[in-house]
């Protein structure tokens, strides 16, 4: 201490301790690292063992693709045919049928499904009573706990060949219809039953991306006589902005993938020229007709596509000055 310094022992004392903490820090080895974060890594490890094991580790299936592969044989026993299932699947009308049926399906659920939940959210987030919200929440989340089979036979019950719709139709001596069957209604169908179920679950981000918009600005936007659609286009909107953007390029990573069960279960009754989509495809070509090459080349197809199609679509977030699934 010198003799012209006029601060207490105590503050010297805690001056000294602050300017030991906010030093140059001695830099710790690898081991002494390890056992100071011990804990936390034996508790990432079960997540990164499942991540390695079936994401990383099954990318290393994708070489079925390459091979003429025979379960009794094993892979490494397996004929090597390079790029031929490639060329037997772009040349296999089937195949383009499958393409052709799951990018319009998928088309319509980017339509039709994508901003269902996000006009439900709305909806929910303008009412005023928190009981009716809750209750309109929880009524709209159940139908997500359903499987598709309940689903289905719902939907049989009430659109089928005896269901109560052509019931009624019969009472007013209008006829029958039978859309559940009709391979011309079953796009639209598919696409109806997936907002059904699964609109209401969709809800969560949306409703979680209203809440941490600023309610002041709601305030001051009504105090200078916005209406409702003004302040959802001037305020709601820019302020879940970067949620939109991020879960519309995760969709689109996914623009493939329509589904398979929901598929699956249907596609005898429209037969598979209507009812065939890629993951339907994959199966029976597969484990139906034991040709694990031609599966799998198609299986591969699917996932590059879906690939470039995140990629692309990140780029453009980025050109929007959002920040998409990555950064820059």
């Amino acid at each position: 201490m010198s003799a012209t310094d006029t601060r207490r022992p105590s503050e010297i004392r805690d001056a000294g301790r602050s300017a030991a903490a906010t030093g140059p820090r001695r830099r710790l080895g690898h081991r002494q690292r390890i056992r100071r974060d011990l804990v936390l890594l034996l508790l990432m490890a079960p997540g990164v063992a499942y991540f390695l094991v079936f994401h990383y580790g099954a990318l290393f299936g994708n070489t079925l693709a390459f091979v003429d592969y025979v379960p009794f044989l094993g892979l490494a026993g397996s004929e090597w045919v390079g790029p031929d299932n490639f060329r037997q699947m772009f040349g296999d009308p089937e195949f383009w049928n499958a393409v052709r049926n799951t990018l319009v399906i998928a088309v319509l659920q980017l339509v039709f499904f994508f901003p269902a939940p996000l006009a439900l959210a709305l909806l929910l987030h303008s009412l005023v009573g928190s009981t009716v919200k809750r209750f309109v929440q929880s009524v709209v989340y159940l139908p997500h706990f359903l499987s598709w089979v309940i689903v289905l036979a719902l939907f049989q019950h009430m659109l089928g060949g005896a269901g109560v719709l052509n019931g009624w139709l019969g009472e007013l001596g209008l006829g029958s219809v039978h859309v559940m069957g009709n391979p011309d209604t079953y796009r639209p169908l598919v696409v109806a039953q997936l907002i059904w179920k699964e609109c209401g679950w969709a809800t969560i981000i949306f409703l979680a991306a209203l809440s941490q918009v600023d309610e002041q600005q709601y305030e001051a936007s009504a105090l200078d006589g916005a209406g409702w659609w003004r302040r959802l286009w001037h305020v709601t909107l820019p302020g879940i902005r970067p949620v939109l953007v991020l879960l519309l390029v995760l969709r689109l990573g996914e623009f493939l993938d329509v589904g398979f069960e929901q598929f699956f279960l249907q596609r005898q009754a429209v037969g598979p020229e209507a009812g065939e989509v890629l993951d339907t495809f994959v199966y029976f070509t597969g484990f139906a007709n034991g040709e694990f090459g031609y599966a799998a080349a198609a299986g591969l197809f699917k996932g590059v596509i879906g690939v470039a199609l995140v990629y692309t679509a990140n780029k453009v977030a980025h050109r929007l000055g959002e920040q998409g699934v990555y950064h820059r």
